[in-house]
Formats: C-alpha cells, structure tokens, sequence
C-alpha cells in the first residue's frame, strides 16, 4: 500500500509552512479525485482512506471540498444484507465543470461539450469548404458553434472550464499554426485571433483559457480515454488529409519539435503525384478522402447533404465496383505507409479514426495484407486493426476530454476559481 503524506489541522505562520499545506492539500484533493474517477464502482469515503492511507477525517475533508466545488456527488448506496448501513459511494460529478472541444478540419467545423464523467453532452458540426476562407473568418464561424455549445452547457448547469482546439497541422507551443497545407494556413496565430470572443473565454473574469493542438494528436488522446484498453498504438484520422496519433505505453509520443505524426506526408510512391505540401507521392494523394472519391468516379459537389465517408460507405454496401476499387487501392496505400510505423515502433494496434472509422469495413482488409507482408513479426505477433471507439468525433471529443482530464489531474486550480496553467495557449 502506498502511504501519502497528509496533514489534518496544522496550522503554521512561516512562509515554508504555508507552501509545504497548501502542497498537501493539492496533493490530498488529487489523489482522492483521481481514485474516485479511476474507480470501477464509486467508493466510500472510507474505501479511498484504505486505499492511500489517508485517515478517515482527511479523506472526509477532502471530499467534502470536492463536492462543494461540484467535482465529486454522492451516490446512493446499493441494496445490501446484514447489519449496519451501508456506505455512500462517490463519483464524479456531472453538473459541474465540462471541457469545450472545438475543430476546424478543411470541410467542417465542430464543437461538442464533454462533462467530468467524460460523456459528451453536446455535439454539432457544420460542413463547408474552408479552403477558400480566410483563418480570421473561419474561425470566426467556429465561434457561432462555440457560442452555441456554451449556451447547451449552460442549459444543462455545466460550467466550461477551458476549451481545446483541433487543427489539422502543425502547431507549436504557443498556439501559433505554423503549417496547414490542406486549409491553405501559413503562422497563423489561432489564439490571438479568438482572444476577444466571449464564447472560448475562462469561467473566471474572462480569463482565456485555449489549447491549440493538432486533431490527429487530440484524436489520439480521446482514443487512449475511450477505447478499449491498449496501452501503445498508432491512431490515423483519415480526411481529406491524413494524420497519425502516436501512443506509447499511454502517453502521446509528440516528437522532439512537438510535431511528429504526419502520416499523410510519408511518400508512397516518390515519383507519384504532386501533393499539396510540394513533394511527390504523398500517402494523401492515394488515401486521402479526396483521391478515394476520384478513383470512385465521384467529388465534393456531389455531397450537398452528405459526408464523403457515409457516401463511400453507401457505395459500398451496395456493391459499386469503381467505390470498392477506390477502397480497396487507398487501403493498400494506407497499409504499406502505416507499415513502415509498425516496424520502426513496434505497435500492435492501428486505429482507424476519422472517416476511416466509416470506411473501416472495407480498408482493413487491404491494410491487414500489407502489414502481414511488409511487418517482420506479423508472422508471430500479428497487428489489430479497428475503428476508433470514438469514430469521426475523435478529434473534438478528445479535445474536450483533455479539458476535464486537467481538472483531475489538478482540481486544486478549479476550486481556487481559476483555470489551471495547463490551460493557458499553448500545448498541454
């Protein structure tokens, strides 16, 4: 058993002192809120005080500032035999703080609001050619969605404690989108452009409280939460560009610069198409949403009212040759690509996430016989591949998930009515 160091009703009037309480206590609230959410039935007060070694009065003071801060309820006790009355249970509260996830992808916008449980109380997406509009407007558009996501949070008695933006490119530290070949996007500094809008300010005197990151990383994030239990993997969100969240042993592996994860600029075949990024044979140009609806005969204009993916899927499920033909080559491609991942790191699962999650059916077929001849340990550790749990939503709902996840990794920064460091610009 792990002993944590606690301290109940000690007061002292030294500067050390303070610091040394306040720590305990930062610690003491994380602890508790972490074994509550990490619980596969709530626990007692009680049961948490065995579990870390809290006494019984710390863990009840502790509690009891949790749910005066709406982070934690009690839960009625289940019916039981015997003598005595049974224990409260306790579990995270969903009417309290909720995390704003928001996207901009270069056919659609989306927000959804995501509550301290993790489940997703709100959900919208607008469709529409980005390419053509300028940032300051795009993003001007996904204020309207972000503007309407808080009113549905309001409604429910939810509080935004931050908000996370997926952007399909590069971004570095400070927020500032260095590259988006698909949107057209060159340094454009997202957080200064949404500073002054209402709907993505703090819940404590408008502080801002904004996390850029890119989607396929955030998509991979809300994976890791949602998914079945896989501790290292490799998550590709397939758009009309293709990205790759890296996960190993559960952490997103970012890359020395932040920037690692560009799947969809790993050349297939060097002497093949120009791609948008200006090399030739880009796995984008086989696999990407665009390239799939050409080789089938199709393009954007025919989807008025549709998702290219759910109108592939379509196709497909009826039978269309020239839909089943496109299918089949961009899951060649996408497998000898994701192969070449497998082999340098060694990953036994490849999620399939995006509008690849729609089209899963018919890729993974493709992608498996690549990776069974081109991976070196198919033959004896042989790779799963499925669709991601979260679906297209991945990106949105990861980032709105990565929101409540820094509130229980540090619920000290919510009960002091301000947003945690962590969810200043920048990157987590």
């Amino acid at each position: 058993m792990t002993v944590l160091w606690h301290c109940q009703g000690v007061t002292s009037t030294s500067t050390a002192g303070a610091v040394r309480q306040g720590s305990l206590r930062e610690l003491n609230l994380a602890v508790v809120l972490g074994r509550i959410a990490g619980a596969d039935q709530p626990p007692s007060r009680a049961g948490i005080a065995g579990q870390t070694g809290l006494t019984r009065a710390t863990v009840s003071a502790v509690v009891d500032d949790l749910i005066t801060g709406r982070l934690v309820t009690e839960a009625d006790p289940a019916p039981r035999g015997g003598a005595g009355r049974p224990a409260r249970g306790l579990r995270l509260a969903t009417d309290g703080p909720a995390g704003l996830g928001l996207e901009v992808n270069v056919d659609y916008l989306a927000a959804c609001v995501v509550d301290l449980a993790g489940t997703v109380r709100h959900h919208e997406v607008r469709r529409a050619d980005l390419r053509p509009v300028a940032p300051a407007d795009a993003l001007a558009r996904l204020v309207e969605l972000a503007g309407r996501a808080r009113a549905a949070a309001d409604r429910e008695g939810l509080t935004l404690a931050g908000a996370t933006l997926a952007v399909p490119g590069l971004v570095d530290g400070h927020g500032l989108v260095r590259l988006a070949p698909n949107l057209g996007w060159r340094d454009v500094d997202v957080p200064a452009l949404l500073a002054a809008h209402p709907p993505l300010a703090g819940p404590v005197d408008g502080v801002p409280a904004l996390v850029v990151d890119n989607e396929a990383n955030l998509a991979a994030l809300g994976e890791l939460h949602a998914g079945p239990a896989t501790a290292s993997f490799l998550h590709v969100s397939g758009e009309i560009g293709i990205g790759a969240g890296i996960v190993l042993d559960g952490a997103l592996f970012r890359g020395a610069r932040g920037w690692s994860g560009e799947l969809g600029h790993v050349p297939v075949d060097p002497a093949g198409p120009r791609c948008r990024c200006g090399a030739r044979g880009c796995l984008e140009t086989y696999a990407g949403q665009e390239a799939v609806l050409g080789a089938a005969g199709l393009s954007g204009a025919d989807l008025p009212a549709d998702t290219a993916a759910r109108r592939l899927a379509d196709l497909a499920e009826a039978g269309d040759p020239a839909t089943l033909d496109a299918l089949r080559a961009a899951g060649t491609a996408l497998g000898v690509a994701v192969a070449g991942v497998v082999n340098l790191l060694d990953l036994d699962t490849v999620v399939l996430g995006g509008g690849y999650a729609t089209l899963a059916p018919w890729l993974r077929p493709p992608v498996l016989a690549e990776l069974t001849d081109r991976v070196l340990t198919a033959a004896w550790s042989p790779v799963t591949v499925r669709a991601a749990a979260l679906g297209p939503a991945s990106a949105a709902v990861g980032g709105a998930g990565s929101v409540v996840r820094r509130i229980i990794a540090r619920p000290s920064g919510w009960l002091a009515g301000r947003p945690c460091p962590e969810l200043t610009h920048g990157r987590r």
